[in-house]
């Protein structure tokens, strides 16, 4: 734990005027949760910089009318991890001028960061289901992100259900960049044309520069595709501009920085130390996009602001900690579309890369939605978890490569993903009130369409 208590004997100061009073008990400093803390460091270590808004602490007020030497010294230790921790000096309890004159109250303590981020920020759990405000991290997975259009189309025709920040990694970048920049544009709709129009294009083409887009290389599908000539990042096989236009041409990335653009959390990984680097709206260019589903055994890596980045999936795929902190939804919906379980033992060597990829793309994930459940059993109130897997709606899906752009499996993919999210906004949980049907659009069901069709 970062914070420690002082020893029960109070402060080492003891001038000889004191000697004969009662002892003055102290307040003792805040203990901080091994779960707070952890939830510090993430957002510290994900943002680099320990004085972003997100987590700045407010000094509370000193106690007023008390001289100055009447306030004992906390230990110097104490006082130096909590201004490590907070960037804040602790406030100092307020010492009784006597034994017989009644004390002034003393300074509240200070919360810690996680606390004072979580409290304030978080509305309480809705009363109606679906949910009307909504936050989505969305994990990439190369052309497997293709289930996560699915579930946004499906969402986008929930008009009561608005959306607040939004996290993405790789493919899941894209994903979110897409349905940002089409609400700000001209709405649901317009949102809807995007990502649309983005996934049939990459089933219709099909093509190389398709495939490193989505960020679905891994090495050795990479090595016994071109040979190892082509590895470690010393070729290009496309230059990065016909990347960076096409990115430019679909995403409008001024509309990003308007008020009408949900918030975005983009995550790509620096090559130099292997941290997370978080771009959030005002930042978020075509290189930043190309630079979160950068395949580092394919393309050299992006360069941004002197600093070089590869795929955003090996550092937070996708960010969720962040999301928890920066949210104002009650709710958090996490989209994993990189399958967890395989059935069999891979032999080949394309095989055992494959699912080496997919182990490492939900470590972090699952890491960090054990440490927001772990901080919900130690008291603090992080957005309410929902997670929809692709691998639920489709068997055998550890078996598909990423790099598949094949028409009828992204259809198929796109088809599922719509599928589980109607099941998701039906089915409501525990504590919420489903909103009558009637009260809801209608959208016909697949027994309709089929009477209709036939």
């Amino acid at each position: 734990m970062w914070f420690r208590k002082p020893n029960s004997s109070g402060s080492s100061a003891t001038p000889d005027h004191r000697t004969e009073q009662e002892p003055v008990p102290q307040q003792a400093v805040p203990v901080r949760s091994s779960a707070s803390a952890l939830l510090s460091a993430a957002q510290i270590w994900s943002t680099g910089d320990a004085t972003s808004p997100a987590a700045q602490v407010t000094e509370p007020a000193a106690a007023t009318n008390v001289p100055p030497s009447s306030q004992p010294s906390q230990p110097e230790t104490v006082v130096a991890e909590m201004i490590l921790a907070t960037g804040a000096k602790p406030a100092l309890a307020a010492e009784p001028k006597s034994a017989a004159t009644d004390a002034k109250p003393a300074a509240t303590p200070e919360k810690s960061l996680a606390e004072t981020i979580a409290t304030p920020a978080l509305s309480p759990a809705p009363r109606i289901w679906p949910p009307r405000k909504l936050s989505l991290a969305l994990q990439g997975g190369g052309s497997l992100s293709a289930f996560a259009w699915g579930v946004l189309e499906r969402l986008l025709e929930e008009p009561a259900c608005d959306f607040d920040t939004i996290s993405g990694a790789s493919a899941g970048a894209i994903n979110a960049a897409l349905l940002a920049s089409g609400l700000a544009e001209g709405g649901r709709e317009r949102a809807r044309e995007l990502l649309a129009g983005f996934w049939n294009g990459m089933a219709s083409e099909a093509s190389f520069r398709s495939v490193m887009l989505l960020g679905g290389f891994s090495p050795a599908g990479s090595s016994v595709a071109f040979g190892q000539h082509l590895r470690a990042g010393r070729f290009n096989p496309l230059d990065i501009e016909p990347l960076h236009d096409l990115l430019a041409g679909i995403i409008n990335f001024g509309a990003l920085q308007s008020a009408a653009a949900p918030r975005l959390i983009i995550a790509a990984t620096r090559v130099r130390d292997g941290g997370q680097q978080l771009f959030r709206n005002a930042e978020i260019t075509p290189d930043v996009l190309l630079a979160s589903t950068c395949p580092p055994q394919l393309h050299c890596a992006i360069d941004i602001d002197g600093d070089a980045y590869w795929d955003g999936g090996y550092g937070a795929n996708p960010p969720v900690v962040s999301v928890a902190h920066e949210s104002s939804a009650a709710d958090l919906l996490v989209l994993q579309v990189t399958p967890t379980r395989n059935n069999y033992i891979p032999v080949t060597s394309a095989a055992i890369d494959r699912r080496l990829d997919q182990i490492t793309a939900n470590a972090v994930l699952n890491a960090e939605l054990a440490a927001l459940e772990w901080a919900r059993h130690d008291g603090l109130h992080p957005p309410r978890i929902h997670r929809l897997a692709a691998e639920d709606e489709i068997d055998g899906l550890a078996q598909h490569s990423a790099t598949d752009l094949g028409h009828s499996f992204i259809a198929m993919l796109h088809q599922r993903g719509r599928d589980a999210c109607e099941r998701w906004l039906q089915r409501a949980p525990a504590g919420t009130t489903l909103v009558a049907q009637e009260m809801r659009p209608a959208f016909p069901s697949e027994e309709a369409i089929e009477d209709v069709l036939a």
